[in-house]
């Protein structure tokens, strides 16, 4: 039920808007995931890369009609994805917009049994809620985790009622689930199984040509990724500077960068970072002393 839930404000999210008679076959160039199978009712995740693979952002795709798309993205790199995208435009009839000012995203999160949507918002997985014609409703729902269930509400920025919440709260359930976000500290850090998007469908392999695609299906089909996105609990609290980009090297040798990072109650910080099974290699430049912290283990497997 909706009291059972709580809301939390996302202010750290942005939306790009493509729409525009060719803006599927657009997008479907330019990023990991097959954007034919975005449907009002089905949204998709799906990585955006340099030639080397590397993620510029991560994107979650909605469908607002069929040539009118949103990507909910952090919002600080909305206008320089919006600008590279925009080099590839050419004759295309495609428009890329910044209208994070015009949308209010929070994180609605339930109960931690509850899988249900609550009381006022429609049952949808992973997808955007329509009204009975398909129109989209005031307020866009975007399910993205069931145990605990969690939603990425977009409303009119006119309409938002204020958010109160704590967004650390949303921070620490998305670490938990494994799920990878790219800021302007790590973007074209990783390439993409570095994420584990090939784990979590970000990745279509049967799909045509894409930026990026020859060294991201190449590293798919002819070896195994020897780094990848891991989950860690420290084991001391007040771990300074343990946040997005940072680099380390953990207790048993193994060099990391920070993927996300939150505080626990304890002062303890969880964090999702991308390190390798066993790497004794050197301390990297500008790492900071050992982390001591505990291996935990994400809710879903990664190919071998």
């Amino acid at each position: 039920m909706l009291g059972e839930s709580r809301s939390v404000p996302l202010q750290m999210l942005g939306v790009l808007r493509v729409h525009g008679r060719d803006a599927v076959s657009f997008l479907q160039g330019q990023v990991s995931n097959d954007i034919t199978r975005l449907r009002a009712d089905h949204a998709l995740l799906a990585g955006y890369h340099n030639p080397q693979g590397r993620v510029i952002a991560l994107m979650r795709l909605l469908q607002l009609a069929a040539d009118d798309l949103l990507a909910i993205l952090p919002r600080e790199l909305v206008t320089p994805v919006a600008q590279r995208l925009a080099k590839f435009v050419l004759r295309s009839k495609v428009k890329l917009g910044d209208e994070s000012g015009q949308w209010a995203i929070s994180g609605l999160i339930g109960s931690a049994s509850a899988t249900a949507v609550p009381a006022g918002l429609p049952q949808v997985v992973n997808g955007v809620t329509v009204d009975a014609v398909g129109a989209p409703a005031a307020t866009l729902a975007v399910c993205v985790a069931q145990r605990p269930a969690r939603w990425l509400l977009l409303s009119p920025a006119s309409d938002a009622a204020a958010r109160s919440g704590d967004s650390q709260d949303w921070e620490r359930l998305a670490i938990a689930a494994g799920e990878p976000e790219v800021y302007a500290a790590t973007s074209e850090a990783f390439v993409a199984q570095m994420l584990n998007l090939d784990a979590l469908d970000a990745i279509a392999f049967d799909k045509g040509c894409y930026t990026g695609q020859e060294i991201i299906a190449r590293a798919h089909y002819r070896g195994r990724v020897k780094r990848r996105m891991q989950r860690f609990l420290t084991t001391e609290a007040d771990v300074a500077g343990l946040g997005v980009g940072h680099s380390g090297v953990l207790a048993d040798g193994r060099t990391f960068r920070v993927v996300r990072a939150a505080s626990h109650a304890d002062k303890r910080c969880e964090f999702l970072a991308v390190t390798a099974d066993r790497d004794r290699g050197t301390t990297p430049t500008g790492a900071t002393a050992l982390v001591s912290a505990q291996e935990l283990e994400l809710p879903y497997s990664v190919p071998d």
